[in-house]
């Protein structure tokens, strides 16, 4: 794993100085949008809803839409005069207890490992968190924007997690009226609550919908239903050719500006043709002119030490 971020946690008097690490990865199942057809993949231009015209990068700016539909264009120099924070702090603010924490706050995990400098007192927090049985509640900056988050521990590593804001979480707005729960059928309920009981594991649970698709993938694959496009960057299982793909980037710039792209490989037959070295061996005249005019050069290297003697 490779850190993201390095800087300390300080509760009191004690820093310990910490590497973050994402804990989590994403295996969704991604698709790209083709052409049915012959399997091109789907361009997207940056048009401008208002003129029609495509936008360059360059001129595209943030937006900031009001609840009545008006546009408030933020500016570079806006967005700097923001509070934002490059703190390499993780400050405990307070401990609490596991319970009061609701699981939907929580939003991405990371692991925190410590610097050489940093093991005792980051062993000493991990056992203060597990005999308290309490979590941290912290403050910490990450991607230059403050976040409220946890320290807890999970098999001897203490894991960050951070936190949505009160805000964030919706209230249903919706009511719930089962009507009248007779005593029957809350005893059926209960009933059926302990035969499924018993202790989670999650390699129990397999994700069926991945594993289907690179199943079904590998058999068209294998039945030879592949189309093969001009942007594919893969040929049978092999990266495609850094130096031929830098060309073609190249002689795609030339075309675009109005010169003519000259392949690489046009120019090696008339180089050939100009090398004294390779035509002297087939031509005897040749290779005694080349004598002379080494002669010649030799003579001429030779002549000006004469002088300065």
């Amino acid at each position: 794993m490779r850190a993201i971020w390095k800087g300390a946690v300080s509760f009191g008097l004690v820093n310990v100085p910490v590497k973050l690490y994402s804990a989590t990865e994403s295996h969704d199942v991604s698709f790209r949008q083709v052409h049915a057809k012959d399997g091109g993949r789907i361009k997207y231009q940056r048009v401008c809803s208002i003129d029609g015209e495509e936008v360059a990068y360059a001129d595209i700016a943030k937006g900031y839409e009001t609840e009545d539909g008006e546009m408030v264009i933020l500016s570079d120099d806006d967005l700097a005069e923001l509070p934002l924070t490059s703190s390499r702090e993780i400050a405990v603010e307070k401990f609490v207890p596991t319970e009061q924490i609701d699981p939907m706050m929580f939003e991405k995990s990371y692991y925190l490992e410590p610097e050489k400098s940093g093991a005792k007192p980051y062993a000493l927090l991990r056992q203060a968190l597990l005999d308290a049985d309490r979590m941290a509640v912290v403050t910490v900056a990450l991607r230059q924007r403050t976040s409220v988050a946890v320290l807890r521990v999970r098999d001897d590593v203490i894991v960050l997690q951070t936190m949505m804001w009160p805000d964030e979480i919706r209230t249903p707005d919706f009511n719930i009226d089962g009507g009248e729960v007779k005593a029957n059928e809350v005893k059926m309920a209960n009933m059926l609550v302990e035969t499924l009981a018993g202790d989670f594991d999650p390699a129990e649970f397999e994700d069926d919908y991945a594993e289907a698709v690179e199943a079904l993938v590998k058999a068209k694959i294998e039945g030879g239903e592949v189309k093969r496009t001009a942007t594919s960057t893969k040929s049978s299982g092999e990266v495609v050719d850094l130096l031929a793909a830098l060309q073609r980037s190249v002689d795609a710039a030339k075309t675009s500006r109005g010169e003519d792209a000259a392949p690489a490989k046009k120019s090696a037959p008339a180089k050939k043709a100009g090398d004294k070295k390779t035509n002297a061996k087939k031509t005897p005249a040749k290779k005694s002119a080349a004598k002379k005019s080494t002669t010649k050069k030799t003579a001429a290297k030779k002549t000006p030490a004469k002088k300065a003697s």
